[in-house]
């Protein structure tokens, strides 16, 4: 038991890894984007929303399709820990924390889209 635990917390561990690596990526291409096209900087709130979303779908479809139940429920997860870390670098490295519906916004937005991406990953397998 103790086993298929650690092994379903490496994958989510895994998946996190995954889904921020990627986030790292598309940012340096919004960023070159920004910088060589007549894009606005307003439009990057959007592009880090849709940034966001792609990591955590992908990431947790990895976590699915490992660990192979409660896609769901993982992939929720996995959307928690990927918007409860991306909160605690901005506290260490930005702003205090202000609680308001842009924030909370962003907590929905993080955990649907890892239910969706979970729901996708135990579907692909």
């Amino acid at each position: 038991m103790k086993t298929k635990s650690l092994a379903k917390t490496t994958y989510l561990l895994k998946g996190l890894l995954l889904a921020f690596l990627i986030t790292v990526i598309l940012i340096f291409v919004s960023s070159v984007i920004l910088t060589y096209t007549s894009l606005s900087e307003s439009k990057m709130s959007l592009l880090n929303t849709i940034v966001m979303i792609i990591s955590i779908t992908t990431g947790s479809a990895y976590v699915a399709i490992k660990i192979k139940e409660k896609g769901w429920l993982n992939g929720g997860i996995l959307g928690l820990g990927y918007f409860l870390i991306i909160l605690l670098i901005n506290i260490i490295f930005l702003k205090p924390l202000v609680i308001d519906i842009f924030l909370l916004t962003r907590l929905i937005i993080s955990i649907v889209m890892g239910i969706i991406g979970g729901i996708i990953g135990i579907n692909i397998t």
